[in-house]
């Protein structure tokens, strides 16, 4: 089954200026720079120590003593690694017309990304956000599959999640008064959004845990499309029983075809498991598909390729651009507003039933 699994490396890449220096450009982006033969030309973070900290590791020549100094930099990309609650501040300091990749996620509601597409729009900033999942080899194989018709018409897509999730190493997260869909499941949405549209509505409901200071970290939902495709997330972060049980899957099928992946990296976080590609047409086995890569770095080269061959001129589209990230923070912001709405109430016999 030979699906395209990766996204082409530019010709002639520009030097890469990172802002930010917490554990998600240790444990993937300086990776997968290094990987692709990126120049990483220098790095800035509020907290200089962890920059010089970051640039000692990976060899980068120079960590920046202000924004301001970073903002002066010329035919670079900036990567917008730091928390998502000084995405704004930061963007209105970058250059107009500057391309800049920023971290997901978009804000942390619908407000919040308004803003920040006003930002780029005001500014002519060439943006796009770090939904790196769509990049993913598994998922770009999908992608591929999905256009070359191999499902045939798609009628299921279902995310299922039930592992452990180590949420004391994300601890600003605690202040935040959105956490899962905005924090993690936004991924799926995302890639369900780039593959097949955006939905005519929502049902979701969110959950917190016993114990947890997190606002919620367990979420249902249903997302409504017309022509018979059901779309579905069961997301539970607090499944510490053991490895037998726990899952962490998508499963994509048609009337013709079908495909479940493994999202391995969720398994035993950071740790984690290998991906895993199975797939197979109605009537026979499903079979493991060999894989080029992992989400963890590879996704992040990938989505870094785009970026690069867009601001070139070799790629025409820059498939996780601001507005359908903008897209994506309105489905999240539909799932939340669902969520505070009342559920049909059930008849009770015992209160008498009219």
């Amino acid at each position: 089954m030979g699906f395209t699994q990766n996204w082409p490396r530019p010709e002639k890449a520009r030097p890469i200026v990172i802002i930010g220096a917490g554990g998600i450009v240790v444990d993937s982006h300086m990776p997968a720079y290094r990987q692709g033969g990126y120049e990483v030309a220098g790095i800035w973070n509020r907290s200089r120590d962890r920059a010089e900290a970051v640039a000692e590791t990976f060899g980068i020549p120079k960590v920046f003593d202000s924004i301001e100094e970073v903002a002066a930099q010329k035919d670079v990309i900036f990567d917008l690694a730091s928390s998502h609650h000084v995405h704004a501040d930061m963007l209105e300091k970058l250059p107009d017309g500057a391309p800049v990749l920023i971290q997901k996620p978009l804000g942390v509601d619908l407000a919040e990304a308004s803003r920040i597409l006003e930002i780029c729009r005001r500014k002519s900033l060439t943006a796009a956000v770090n939904f790196q999942l769509r990049y993913a080899p598994m998922m770009l194989a999908v992608r591929d599959a999905m256009a070359k018709g191999f499902f045939g018409q798609l009628t299921e897509i279902e995310v299922h999640l039930n592992l452990v999730t180590p949420w004391h190493l994300f601890p600003t997260l605690e202040r935040d008064p959105r956490v899962e869909i905005v924090s993690h499941s936004i991924h799926y949405i995302d890639l369900i959004q780039s593959l097949v549209g955006l939905p005519k509505g929502v049902v979701s409901r969110n959950y917190s845990y016993p114990g947890s200071k997190l606002t919620d970290t367990r979420t249902t939902a249903i997302l409504e499309y017309d022509n018979d495709l059901r779309v579905t997330l069961s997301i539970n972060h607090h499944h510490d029983f053991g490895r037998s049980h726990q899952d962490s899957s998508i499963r994509f099928e048609g009337d013709e075809g079908a495909a479940v992946v493994k999202l391995g990296v969720l398994l035993d976080y950071p740790h984690g498991e290998a991906d895993e590609l199975w797939m197979g047409k109605r009537g026979g086995p499903m079979e493991q598909v060999p894989l080029a890569g992992h989400w963890f770095p590879d996704a992040f080269e990938m989505i870094m390729n785009n970026m690069q061959r867009f601001v070139s001129g070799e790629d025409d589209v820059l498939m996780t651009n601001i507005e359908s990230a903008w897209q994506t923070m309105a489905i999240v912001e539909a799932c939340y507003a669902s969520a505070n709405r009342p559920l049909e109430p059930v008849p009770n016999l015992s209160k008498g039933a009219s």
